[in-house]
């Protein structure tokens, strides 16, 4: 099996939306509530204690290509500080979840989209990376369609 990075949004795109109350890449006004669903938070990717955890909404814009057609989306974080995931392990509090595996090449290019459903997750990852134009992965959820991670080889 290859050897692969999982990765929550960037710290500075958190820290800022926190801070500004706004979304760091368009401007639009961010939206602190208690959650009332399991998020999760894009930067540490736990899931959210329902009724317990405060959280952020804000615009997101996955793509870093200048070539990629935009694709800005809903993400929750948690509203008071939380430590950025980026590990080699899909963690346990994403593999409950509906997830769909996102393969984009060149450009933004979307190559391969497989959901997870009743496989394993590193299995279905395997399958996007096997093909050769695909440079990274995003992670998305089954069900609302938003962004959930980054994953690169």
């Amino acid at each position: 099996m290859r050897s692969y990075r999982i990765k929550g949004i960037p710290d500075s795109l958190a820290s800022a939306a926190r801070q500004s109350m706004r979304s760091p890449q368009y401007g639009h006004p961010a939206h602190a509530e208690l959650a009332t669903g399991y998020g999760p938070c894009r930067l540490c990717l736990q899931t959210f204690q329902v009724g317990t955890d405060e959280r952020l909404l804000f615009t997101y814009q996955p793509f870093t290509d200048p070539a990629a057609l935009p694709a800005p989306g809903p993400v929750f974080i948690h509203r008071a500080g939380c430590k950025r995931y980026d590990g080699a392990q899909l963690p346990d509090a994403l593999r409950p979840l509906p997830l769909v595996v996102e393969g984009y090449g060149a450009g933004g290019a979307l190559l391969a989209q497989r959901r997870v459903g009743s496989a394993l997750f590193e299995e279905v990852l395997e399958t996007v990376f096997a093909q050769e134009e695909v440079a990274y992965a995003h992670l998305r959820n089954a069900e609302a369609g938003c962004f959930i991670a980054r994953v690169d080889r």
